[in-house]
C-alpha cells in the first residue's frame, strides 16, 4: 500500500494534468464555436444576399420587359397572364407570383393563397416606390418573398407616376438552406478533430510542465526524509527553472541550519554529560561526608544541627539530578538498551511499592502471580512505576491506585499482540489543561512556585522515555470523578532489544552506558 503522502502527491499531479487538458479543451471549444459561429454568419449572409440579389433583379428585369405589353386598366384574365409570363422567368419553376391591380389579385398559380405575404410587405410596397422583400419562416421551409409597384414608365423609378399596379413574387429558399446545412456539417466536423487536437497539445504541455513539478515533489520528499544534499537540476530560464533555482538555495540554507543545529545539540549534550561526569566524584564524597554530618547531627548545636540536615538534602537533591541528567544524556545518544528478561509484571510492580515503602500507602490491584508475564527490562519497568507513583504521592491527594491488567491487541513489536496496561490515579485536583500538553517536557513545571521543590523536572520525560523503547506509549488525563490518571501501555513481548534514538554524538560512552538509577520524581 502507497503512502498517503504519494497518494496525496500523485493525485495533486494528475489534478494538475487533468486542469492542463480540460482548460486547453475549454480554450480550444471556444475558439472553433466561435470562429464557427462567425465564419457561418458570414457565409450564411453571403449567401442569402447573393441569392437575394439575384432574384430581384431579375424580377426588375422581367417586369421591365413585359409590362409595357399590358394594358391598363387590366382584366381578371389579363393579370393572370401577366403573372405566369413573370413567373416564367424561372426555369425550374420555383417562382410563385401574385399581381395586384386596383382590388383585383391574379397568381400565377391558380388559386394559389400565397400565405407567405404578410401586411407589413404590402403596406411598404403601398408606400414607397422601390422594391422591398421579406425572409418568412414557415413551419416546413422559409421563402423569400419580394413586392414591387410598376411604374408607366418601363424604368421602376420614382421619378415616375406609379400606375397602381405591385408584383409579388415568392421564392423557397431551398437551395440556400442547403447550404447553411452544409456548413454547420463543416464547423461541426471541424470542432472535433480541433478539440482532439487541443487535448493532445495539452498532454503534451502538461507532461512538459508536470515533469520539473514531479523532480520537486520527488526532492522535496527527500528532503523531508533527511537527505538535506538533494538539489534539483536547473534547465532553462522559466518560472519552473526559477523555481527549481529557488529551492536549491532554500535546501542549501536548511542543510546549513540543520547542520548548525545538530552541532550546537551535540555540545549541548555534551555539557550536558561532561557536567553530569565531573560532578559524581565530588558529590560521592559530598555524600560521604553528609553521612558522616547527620549520624553526629545530635550532638551539634541545633543551628549546627539544622545548617548540617539542609546540606545533606540538598546534596541528595543534586545526586537524584545528575542521576537524571546522566540518564537523559543515554537516551540522546542513544546509549541507552534495554536488558530484556520475562518477569512476572505483577510481582515486579509489588517489589517497586515494597521498595520504597508504599505497600500500606497505595491501593494496589494486580493479577494474581504469574497471570500476566512478559519480556522487560525490570530496572526500567521500576523506574516507570516509581516516578508515576511517587508523583501521585508527592503532588495529588490519596487515596493512590496501582493497577495491571492485560489489554487488546497491540501494535507493531508486540509479538504476540498482547499488551499490559498500567495505570496510576489519585484523587486530587487533577492536572490544569493547559498543563496536560507538557507534563512529559522536561524541565516543565506548571507552579513557579514549586520552582524549588525536590523534583528535577526529568521524572516524566525520563519515564516517557523509558516507555517508548519498550515499543509502549504512556498518557495523562484528568478523571471525570477527579483526580490525575496515568497510563502506561507495554507491549508483553519482544524478541530484541532496542537502541532509542541516533549513535552517541561527541559523548563519551563509557560514562552513558552505565546503568545508574534515577530518582522517582515528576516534573
Amino acid at each position: 500500500m502507497r503512502p498517503l503522502g504519494n497518494r496525496v502527491a500523485t493525485h495533486r499531479l494528475r489534478g494538475l494534468r487533468v486542469r492542463l487538458v480540460v482548460a486547453f479543451a475549454l480554450v480550444a471549444a471556444v475558439t472553433v464555436t466561435t470562429t464557427g459561429a462567425l465564419t457561418f454568419r458570414e457565409a450564411r449572409t453571403g449567401v442569402l444576399q447573393q441569392s437575394q440579389d439575384t432574384v430581384i433583379e431579375l424580377l426588375r428585369t422581367q417586369v421591365t420587359r413585359l409590362a409595357p405589353e399590358l394594358v391598363l386598366p387590366a382584366g381578371r384574365d389579363e393579370l393572370r397572364r401577366f403573372a405566369a409570363e413573370v413567373a416564367g422567368a424561372e426555369p425550374t419553376g420555383a417562382w410563385r407570383v401574385l399581381v395586384v391591380y386596383r382590388g383585383q389579385e391574379a397568381t400565377s398559380v391558380p388559386d394559389d393563397p400565397f400565405e407567405e405575404l404578410t401586411p407589413a410587405l404590402r403596406e411598404a410596397v403601398d408606400s414607397r416606390s422601390a422594391t422591398v422583400f421579406q425572409r418568412v419562416n414557415r413551419a416546413d421551409h422559409t421563402a423569400l418573398v419580394v413586392g414591387m409597384s410598376v411604374a408607366f414608365t418601363s424604368t421602376v423609378s420614382s421619378r415616375w407616376p406609379l400606375s397602381g399596379l405591385q408584383v409579388f413574387l415568392t421564392v423557397p429558399q431551398t437551395t440556400e438552406q442547403a447550404y447553411v446545412d452544409a456548413l454547420v456539417t463543416a464547423v461541426e466536423r471541424a470542432a472535433v478533430p480541433a478539440l482532439a487536437l487541443a487535448v493532445l497539445l495539452a498532454l503534451l504541455a502538461a507532461r512538459g510542465v508536470l515533469r520539473p513539478v514531479r523532480a520537486l515533489r520527488d526532492a522535496t520528499r527527500s528532503i523531508a526524509e533527511g537527505r538535506l544534499d538533494t538539489r534539483l537540476a536547473v534547465d532553462g530560464s522559466d518560472e519552473l527553472a526559477e523555481l527549481s533555482h529557488t529551492f536549491n538555495e532554500t535546501a542549501a540554507a536548511l542543510e546549513e541550519s540543520v547542520a548548525e543545529l545538530r552541532g550546537m545539540e551535540a555540545r549541548a549534550r555534551r555539557f550536558a554529560a561532561d557536567v553530569s561526569h565531573e560532578l559524581r566524584t565530588p558529590l560521592a564524597a559530598m555524600s560521604a561526608v553528609t553521612d558522616v554530618l547527620d549520624e553526629d547531627a545530635a550532638g551539634l548545636d541545633p543551628d549546627t544541627a539544622t545548617a548540617v540536615r539542609l546540606i545533606s538534602e540538598e546534596t541528595v537533591k543534586l545526586a537524584r539530578l545528575v542521576d537524571d541528567l546522566m540518564e537523559i544524556s543515554r537516551f540522546d545518544a542513544g546509549a541507552a538498551v534495554l536488558h530484556l528478561d520475562e518477569i512476572d509484571l505483577a510481582e515486579s510492580l509489588r517489589r517497586t511499592l515494597a521498595a520504597r515503602g508504599w505497600t500500606d500507602t497505595v491501593e494496589a490491584r494486580l493479577p494474581e502471580p504469574d497471570a500476566l508475564r512478559g519480556r522487560v527490562d525490570p530496572r526500567r519497568l521500576d523506574v516507570v512505576v516509581a516516578n508515576l507513583v511517587g508523583n501521585a504521592l508527592r503532588h495529588g491527594a490519596r487515596p493512590v491506585r496501582l493497577s495491571l491488567h492485560e489489554g487488546g491487541a497491540g501494535g507493531e513489536g508486540s509479538g504476540t499482540g498482547r499488551r499490559a496496561v498500567i495505570e496510576v490515579l489519585d484523587s486530587g485536583p487533577g492536572i490544569p489543561d493547559d498543563v496536560l500538553p507538557h507534563v512529559f517536557e522536561r524541565f516543565y513545571k506548571s507552579d513557579a512556585a514549586r520552582s524549588r521543590t525536590e523534583g528535577s523536572g526529568l521524572g516524566l520525560a525520563i519515564t516517557e522515555e523509558n516507555v517508548r523503547m519498550h515499543g509502549g506509549t504512556i498518557r495523562a488525563a484528568n478523571r471525570p470523578e477527579g483526580g490525575a490518571v496515568f497510563t502506561v501501555d507495554l507491549p508483553l513481548w519482544r524478541d530484541e532489544p532496542t537502541r532509542d534514538g541516533p549513535t552517541p554524538d561527541e559523548l563519551t560512552r563509557d560514562e552513558l552506558t552505565r546503568d545508574e538509577p534515577t530518582s522517582e520524581e515528576r516534573a
